[in-house]
This record gives structure tokens, C-alpha cells and sequence, in this order.
């Protein structure tokens, strides 16, 4: 789950976190009353779930209160287009008025969970204010990593350690390791997925600022947490994938025509990958998890078809928690039910196949049942037309 900027400065001021003050402004006249209480200069930033926002166009600078006034006139309901968001943009709803700093130099602090490794890695980079994947690409020995012991978590010599990497004064040192150490805790007790601060900022005065918060929530803790179901912004998300939320479904849309419904991630990428391979384009990725049931397929084709480029549908089952027959008789009663009329081609495999198979074959409906991943793909991207 993502969530904006100003909200994650919100939480990470509840760990300490040194961040700039900053009010939210949804019309012009909200701006500008932030801007009097804040004091000009402001720094007046787009709130939307994309990074590279300056880039284009979505972080401006109000020396004035005409600037003010003009810049969230310009700023309030524009479409914004980042290297993230893609061509089409996301509509810019909220601005975070802040005030403007004096910047002396611009850090980089990042913290995710590592798999190979299977620990949390921190990360300090003294290329601040980047794109942080750029700077991986082309000089990954920028980027300073220190690993986390689960046991004890992050100790205060690693973020020294990081603190003398970027080449911080000494008498900066301690607030550094200070606050690299917050971030941590944060981290951990918000169960987050993602946490970054680029860029982290030394002010010409010897403040240290997290000047952005990018903070994203792991999914599968939000149980623990409800009080994070306020902080969702819809206006961010598709209206499909809001949709399948609602039913634990994992659907991400894609631009392509044949709808995908599969149980498993790494089954779902292969998926993906293989109707590529076979010439066709994925119009989406979706996962219904172990449990396949009748429900939940139902629910998955309607948000499915519900997408006007689909042109056909192909299941890919494996059956390992879940027989191959009662997903077959999940299949056949919901294309019964929502009276789907999409060509649909089924690959199952797995426990108790051959039942499956026959419960398709004896259905009275035209499934294209299809033997392995290369000919379900095929099979698929014939039937729409590719």
C-alpha cells in the first residue's frame, strides 16, 4: 500500500524524524493561507503515487504570494506525467505547502528488505536528489549498504559507519546516526515495504531534513494496522484494481487483450511472459491465490471482462493446494453465470488433472482446453486475434 509524502512525514515525525514544516492545500486559497502561516519562501509540491514529480513539472518554488496564488492554480488538477505514472499521468488532487529551505548538500537514505540476502538493507548514498535507480545503473559503488541483523536490529555503529560514508562533518556524525536510526525503527514498526528519503538534506545551518518520505506499507501486515485504512488514496489507484481488492484478488491492469487469471505470483509472471513470447500482449496480472474457489473465480472474471480491450482469457491453474476439478467446476459455473462469451482457453495442471479435464470437456461450453504453458499461449493469441 502507497501512501503520499505528507503522510509519511506525518508518521515519521511520530519517531523523531527532523522534517520540513508543511501544511496541506487542496484549493488555491488554501495555499496561500499555508503560505502566510509558514512564511515565504515555500516549496509547493504535487501529491501524487509516482516519483520523479520535479522532473515534471509537479515541485515549484513561491518566492511571493502571487507565485503562491498562480503556481496552485497551475498545480491543482493538472495531469501530471512522470517517469512513473506513464504517458497518461495521474491528476494532482493535494499540494504540501512547506517551507523553503537553505540547501547546502543532498543525501540519499533507502531501507527495504533484501531477499537474497533475506535481511533489511539500509542504504546511503551521497547522490542525493536523483534517480536513485540511475545512479545504481551507472555507479552502484555510490550506493552504501549496511545489513541487518534480524536479531538485534540496526545497531548504532552501522549508521556511523553510513554517517562517515557520505562525508559528513564530524559534528554531524551523531545527529546522522541519530536519525538513520529513527528511520529503522520506523521501518520496522510501521511494517513498511519501502522507505526512502532523497533527498535527505544538510541546510547551510547544520540541520539534517527529511526533504521527501516515501513510504510504502507491506499489505500482508496491514492487519495489524488499521488504522492505515484512512490514509488510502483511491483517486490513486485504477478503478479494477480497487475492484479486486475487495476480494483479496491481486490484479494490476496492463495495456494488452488477453486477460490472464492465475493462482501464484511467480506462475502469474511466467504467464506474462509466455503470451509475450508467443506474440500476444497480457491485459493484465492477476493472482487468485491458493484457495481458487468458485467465488472468488466469479469475481475474477467480472473484474476481468469489466476491461473493454480483452478479447480473450486464459486460465492458468496449478493444482497443489487446490484440485484441478473443483477449479474446473469454479471455471465452468462462473462462465455460466456471467454468461461470458469471450473466447477461454484453460491450461490446469496438477492434482486430480484429468477430472478437470473431463469437467470442461462434458461443460456444453467452448473452453479451449490446452496441454502445457507454450500451447495455452498460443492457443490464447490466436483466439484474440493477434
Amino acid at each position: 500500500m502507497k501512501i503520499h509524502e505528507y503522510q509519511g512525514k506525518e508518521l515519521l515525525r511520530r519517531f523523531d524524524v527532523k522534517v520540513p514544516r508543511g501544511i496541506v492545500a487542496r484549493t488555491a486559497a488554501e495555499a496561500e493561507q499555508a503560505a502566510k502561516e509558514l512564511g515565504l519562501p515555500v516549496v509547493m509540491k504535487a501529491q501524487i503515487h509516482a516519483g520523479g514529480r520535479g522532473k515534471g513539472g509537479g515541485v515549484k518554488l513561491a518566492r511571493t504570494m502571487e507565485d503562491v496564488q498562480a503556481l496552485a492554480t497551475q498545480l491543482i488538477g493538472m495531469n501530471l506525467v512522470t517517469h512513473q505514472t506513464g504517458p497518461e499521468g495521474r491528476t494532482v488532487h493535494t499540494l504540501l505547502i512547506e517551507e523553503g529551505l537553505k540547501i547546502k548538500q543532498e543525501f540519499y537514505l533507502g531501507m527495504l528488505l533484501d531477499r537474497a540476502a533475506s535481511k533489511l538493507v539500509f542504504m546511503a548514498s551521497a547522490a542525493g536528489g536523483m534517480d536513485i535507480e540511475e545512479v545504481a545503473a551507472h555507479t552502484p559503488e555510490k550506493i552504501l549498504k549496511e545489513y541487518i541483523d534480524p536479531a538485534v536490529g540496526m545497531q548504532a555503529f552501522q549508521a556511523r559507519k553510513l554517517a562517515f560514508g557520505l562525508g559528513l562533518a564530524p559534528e554531524l556524525i551523531g545527529k546522522a546516526t541519530k536519525f538513520m536510526l529513527a528511520l529503522a525503527r520506523a521501518f520496522v514498526e510501521l511494517d513498511a515495504s519501502l522507505l526512502e528519503i532523497n533527498p535527505f538534506l544538510l541546510t547551510e545551518d547544520g540541520e539534517l531534513y527529511a526533504l521527501d518520505a516515501k513510504v510504502n506499507f507491506d499489505d500482508n501486515a496491514l492487519f495489524r494496522h488499521k488504522e492505515f485504512a484512512e490514509l488510502r488514496d483511491l483517486n490513486e489507484e485504477a478503478p479494477l484494481e480497487i475492484e479486486a481488492s475487495k476480494f483479496d484478488l491481486n490484479y494490476i491492469k496492463l495495456d494488452g487483450n488477453i486477460a490472464c487469471m492465475v493462482n501464484g505470483a511467480g506462475l502469474a509472471m511466467a504467464t506474462m511472459d509466455i503470451i509475450k513470447l508467443a506474440g500476444g500482449e497480457p491485459a493484465n496480472f492477476l493472482d487468485v491465490g491458493g484457495g481458487a474457489s468458485q467465488e472468488r473465480v466469479e469475481n475474477a472474471f467480472r473484474i476481468l471482462l469489466a476491461d473493454p480491450n480483452v478479447q480473450a482469457v486464459l486460465i492458468n491453474i496449478f493444482g497443489g493446494i487446490v484440485r484441478c476439478d473443483m477449479v474446473a467446476r469454479g471455471v465452468v459455473e462462473a462462465a455460466r453465470n456471467l454468461n461470458v462469451t469471450k473466447p477461454i482457453v484453460v491450461r490446469l495442471e496438477g492434482t486430480n488433472v484429468e477430472e478437470g479435464h473431463r469437467v470442461l470437456r462434458e461443460s456444453g461450453m467452448n473452453f479451449l482446453v490446452a496441454q502445457g504453458m507454450r500451447d495455452a499461449a498460443e492457443k490464447a493469441v490466436a483466439a484474440a486475434g493477434n
